[in-house]
């Protein structure tokens, strides 16, 4: 099990957690909008970093990325391994063709 495999666990076990005891509680709590607004401050903060070539800063701010995309999929009852299997149908086609398939 890697690290982001346990992290998408750690999200799911805190998913019905107290709020004052969790940050990831918290988040969850104030419902997938919030969430899904969390994900995307987030991912400016990592556009900037990339931007400014400063890789610690950029993997800092990726790994929050990642944190705060388990957090967004969990708040609408999806998972690391939901993603995963979505990737997994996806291999082996042109990058071109999926996108056309998504009409």
């Amino acid at each position: 099990m890697n690290a982001l495999t346990r992290l998408d666990a750690t999200i799911a076990a805190r998913k019905g957690a107290d709020p004052s005891d969790s940050w990831t509680a918290q988040l969850l709590a104030k419902g997938p909008e919030k969430c899904a607004e969390k994900f995307g401050e987030e991912a400016v903060e990592a556009i900037i970093e990339a931007v400014k070539g400063d890789r610690a800063r950029l993997a800092d701010e990726a790994a929050d990325v990642l944190y705060h995309l388990l957090v967004m999929l969990a708040a609408r009852d999806l998972s690391l391994a939901d993603v995963l299997a979505e990737l997994e149908r996806r291999e082996g086609q042109s990058g071109i063709a999926e996108k056309a398939s998504r009409g």
